[in-house]
């Protein structure tokens, strides 16, 4: 479920992942990033997101 909220908000998706403080940089900066980019650079933060979730999970499974 994380992974698809990761596409629609990135910055809370990395929140819920249980980084709080990167997913508040995040947002600050995801935001400018959508305005100026006309949403061209979205892709680089569900990718971040992704990556987060997915080491979050590998490290629980240790």
């Amino acid at each position: 479920m994380n992974y698809v909220l990761a596409i629609l908000l990135p910055p809370l998706s990395i929140f819920l992942a249980g980084r709080p403080i990167l997913g508040i940089v995040t947002f600050l900066i995801w935001i400018p990033a959508l305005l100026f980019s006309g949403g061209l650079t979205h892709p680089m933060f569900i990718l971040l997101a992704w990556f987060i979730i997915f080491e979050r999970r590998n490290r629980h499974l240790r």
